[in-house]
């Protein structure tokens, strides 16, 4: 009688299925809930609202020459005048809704080809593996920026290459994350049970692997997107991006910087702006990164050192 108590016990402990799928929604409103996530979550807000409903509240036409070249600051124009006299405050509030959609969509897309590359690799191993890791190799050993000036400058400053040339950038690191997160959860049992049902690779990776690397996929995406973000506005400087006179705060910053000593608003302001929202999304990343750590800490350590080892932890680096 004995014995079969304790194996009853042992059956009412043992989990009889594949673990539950991690979500995304409840780590994501667990790091807005942390002080860290809070602040970080703000200040992005804070300089998302003012690119979102910047244009329609732009006191005046961005391309509208309202005062003198590089004019101080009156009750007319707030922040002044640029270098051709234009209103540097509805400048400001009309140039930040495409770097948003610009980060975003280059995001997206490094991360889904960073992700389907790392899985892959991972799962299928041998040659497969080999060939997408040399090829993450290759791009890695370029700088993020110079490997999205060389095809922009080949190509040349078009909008949607920009995205793909940024895009491709961020997709080596993730797919290095990604392969080594999946060579732990690939050895799982319920993904062996599903292999000797007969699941091809393809619907193993899409159904059993990606849906239990959503963790580290998230802090991934935020790094991404922080790094997204410095990159389309330092070539924005460099003049890749929406011609002139359209405002951009990348280019506001190299358009105005002689007048400097005129009318500094005109730099400090776009450039603010800038090193608000990527402070913002990597505080909040980093606030995603020790829920995480939290959340999943007592019983999977392969994912811990995957997320400490994206440098979320602490910053950029």
């Amino acid at each position: 009688m004995t014995d079969v108590l304790r194996s009853d016990a042992a059956s009412a402990h043992t989990p009889s299925g594949p673990p539950r799928r991690k979500r995304p929604a409840p780590v994501l409103l667990r790091a807005a809930r942390t002080r860290r996530g809070a602040i970080g979550l703000g200040i992005a807000g804070f300089v998302v609202l003012v690119a979102v409903i910047g244009p329609f509240v732009a006191p005046a036409s961005p391309d509208a020459f309202v005062t003198s070249p590089f004019a101080a600051p009156s009750a007319a124009n707030l922040l002044g005048g640029d270098e051709l006299g234009r209103d540097v405050l509805s400048r400001v509030l009309a140039g930040g809704w495409v770097l948003l959609i610009m980060a975003a969509a280059a995001t997206i897309f490094g991360v889904v080809v960073g992700a389907a590359a790392g899985i892959s690799a991972a799962y299928l191993r041998g040659l497969v593996d080999g060939l997408i890791m040399r090829t993450v190799d290759v791009v890695l050993a370029f700088p993020s920026l110079v490997f999205a000036l060389l095809l922009v400058s080949i190509v040349g400053p078009k909008l949607w290459l920009i995205i793909l040339a940024v895009g491709f950038a961020q997709a080596p690191p993730v797919a290095r994350v990604l392969r080594s997160a999946t060579l732990d959860v690939s050895e799982r049992d319920y993904v062996k049970a599903v292999e000797l049902q007969g699941m091809g690779p393809a619907k193993v990776m899409r159904s059993e692997l990606l849906p239990n690397l959503v963790s580290p996929l998230m802090v991934e995406t935020g790094l991404r997107l922080t790094y997204s973000i410095v990159i389309i506005a330092g070539l924005a400087f460099l003049g890749f991006g929406l011609p002139p006179p359209a405002p951009n705060w990348g280019y506001m910053i190299q358009e105005n910087r002689i007048g400097l000593s005129s009318n500094p608003w005109a730099v400090v302001v776009p450039a603010a702006l800038i090193a608000l929202l990527t402070i913002g999304v990597n505080t909040f990343t980093d606030a995603i990164a020790r829920v995480v750590i939290g959340v999943e800490g007592r019983s999977d350590d392969a994912t811990i050192a995957n997320v400490v080892g994206t440098g979320a932890i602490g910053g950029l680096g």
